[in-house]
């Protein structure tokens, strides 16, 4: 049996694009934590020196159940988000995969496994040795996982499945193989497993269990030659939900930088058995910047066949181009499903990380965050050197319960809630503020780091650190406003007219007389086609 929780517990999307890849030689990767309501702070974890004998405790990242213990590390690094000092950056989305593998005596996690990875190593490779032997170790708890390691150097993309949980008896703990993606190419994952058939020999540029052919010999999924074995067809074969729901958003991502991309169309679309597999990554026809990979991340697949059809009913009145999950629902006993665009609204916080080799690796690492749906929010800067957390990413008594005001996650979320169900009509002001914030970041960047070269290491972290904590504390400032806006501007489904900046005053001093925008011409058609004539104004 195929596990399906991954799009219902964990549903994510990572993008990666190596540094021959992209505009300015970076290598960049994103991330999509799709959470279904789970509140998110900015992850913290400073660097740090233990004794020999000093024990980490392991709590499950999901449940927070408590799984076991290991020895901590000598040294570890500092982490913010999900980089870390030396501008390591891990992601991941979970696939799932065989439900026999997934090993509930295992006592390390696929998120206990990405921070202390991120605690533990200086580049990439290095992080993908940390997580398989910790697995190797300890025992891998979680279900079938896909992992995004990226440096300023090199990208990889990890997959990793448990053994089961009697494999104390069979002494097999884990099945994992990694692959590097080429400088000069851009990968993606989404929940579905990516890696099909791989090199056996190529050392420099794969790596994978000694068992990670021969268990799936053993358990009866594979019985061809060795050559010829596909992880993913041995372990999570890809069907209609792993093919429209998950990698169609990959699918997207790629059409967004190579033509010819309709060769893969069926395969996205899920529906034909005989269509071709998309490849693993593809080589860009143009190079990609970060502000491509924010815009990718915020795709509800326009454009394309799978596009969400914001005039129907499902989009409401004012044209939403999102669903409400479940994904899948059904009506008169037939099954039916929602598209899954990358751009969705039960995302808890969003990266795209950029790691560049030629800067000090103080602020060669620059972690682009939003703490909601990454169409809803302004991507801020985070040097991957930062020690102290601006206060919006770490609210004391903010969490999922209790709303805060000096709080990233809760303040975007209460403007794009009010957002969502009248897009049409707001979103344009939000957009707005959305892009003219990142147009300034951007715009700053390269002055703050030209400053910032010639400062001392201390005084140079000091002065990231402070940059950063003020560009989130400005959003948060901004985004705050832009919520009294949008109450003020649009309350009761009208709009109140704007001159500079400023709500208009009649001569008397009132409001101005309110526009009424009334049904937009698409939702009206489909009113009157659907009531016919209940609503038609009698001639005199």
């Amino acid at each position: 049996m195929v596990l399906t929780a991954a799009l219902y517990a964990s549903a994510c999307t990572n993008f990666i694009v190596g540094k021959k890849a992209s505009v300015d030689g970076s290598v960049i990767c994103s991330y999509n934590a799709d959470s279904y309501g789970v509140f998110m702070k900015l992850a913290h974890y400073p660097a740090a020196r233990h004794q020999q004998g000093d024990m980490r405790k392991i709590y499950d990242w999901d449940t927070n159940k408590y799984l076991g213990e290991i020895p901590e590390a000598a040294e570890t690094y500092n982490v913010v988000g999900n980089i870390n000092e030396w501008q390591v950056t891990i992601g991941e989305t979970t696939y799932g995969g065989r439900e026999e593998m997934v090993d509930s005596t295992g006592v390390i996690d696929y998120g206990s496994l990405i921070y202390i990875a991120l605690q533990r190593s200086k580049t990439a490779r290095e992080a993908v040795g940390v997580m398989t032997t910790l697995a190797e170790t300890y025992g891998y708890y979680s279900e079938g996982e896909t992992f995004t390691l990226c440096d300023p150097n090199e990208a990889w993309i990890l997959e990793m499945q448990g053994c089961g949980p009697d494999r104390q008896k069979s002494k097999e703990r884990v099945v994992w193989v990694a692959r590097r993606i080429p400088d000069d190419a851009i990968c993606g994952h989404a929940n579905q497993s990516r890696i099909g058939q791989f090199p056996l020999k190529d050392k420099q540029n794969v790596l994978y269990s000694k068992n990670v052919i021969k268990y799936a010999r053993k358990m009866g999924w594979f019985s061809g030659r060795d050559e010829d074995f596909s992880w993913k067809m041995a372990y999570a074969a890809p069907d209609f939900s792993g093919r429209r729901i998950c990698d169609a958003r990959v699918w997207s991502f790629f059409n967004h930088h190579v033509k010819g991309m309709d060769r893969y169309l069926p395969w996205a679309l899920g529906k034909d058995p005989q269509a071709e597999d998309m490849p693993l990554w593809v080589v860009p026809d143009k190079k990609v910047s970060v502000q491509d990979v924010m815009n990718d991340m915020r795709d509800h697949y326009e454009g394309t066949p799978m596009e969400i059809d914001s005039t129907d009913i499902g989009g409401g009145i004012w044209q939403m181009p999102y669903r409400p999950t479940p994904l899948f629902f059904t009506v008169d006993g037939k099954k039916y499903f929602n598209e899954r665009p990358t751009s969705t609204q039960q995302t808890a916080w969003t990266f795209v990380s950029q790691m560049r080799s030629w800067l000090p690796r103080q602020m060669g690492g620059c972690f682009w965050f939003g703490n909601d749906d990454g169409n809803m929010v302004a991507y801020t800067p985070i040097y991957c050197s930062m020690t102290r957390l601006p206060e919006c990413y770490d609210t004391p008594g903010a969490d999922a319960l209790n709303f805060s005001d000096r709080n990233a996650y809760w303040v975007e979320n209460w403007v794009s809630n009010m957002v969502y169900p009248r897009y049409s009509m707001l979103f344009p002001t939000l957009r707005e503020v959305r892009d003219s914030l990142q147009q300034a970041y951007f715009a700053q960047q390269s002055g703050v780091e030209e400053k910032a070269i010639y400062m001392q290491t201390e005084e140079m972290q000091r002065y990231l650190n402070d940059y950063s904590v003020a560009q989130a504390q400005q959003m948060l400032a901004r985004w705050r406003q832009l919520a009294f806006h949008l109450i003020v501007k649009y309350n009761d489904m009208i709009s109140k007219p704007e001159k500079n900046g400023r709500f208009v005053r009649n001569a008397e001093g009132l409001g101005a007389t309110v526009k009424r925008p009334g049904y937009p011409a698409p939702y009206a058609r489909k009113l009157i086609k659907d009531s016919g004539d209940r609503y038609l104004v009698p001639k005199e």
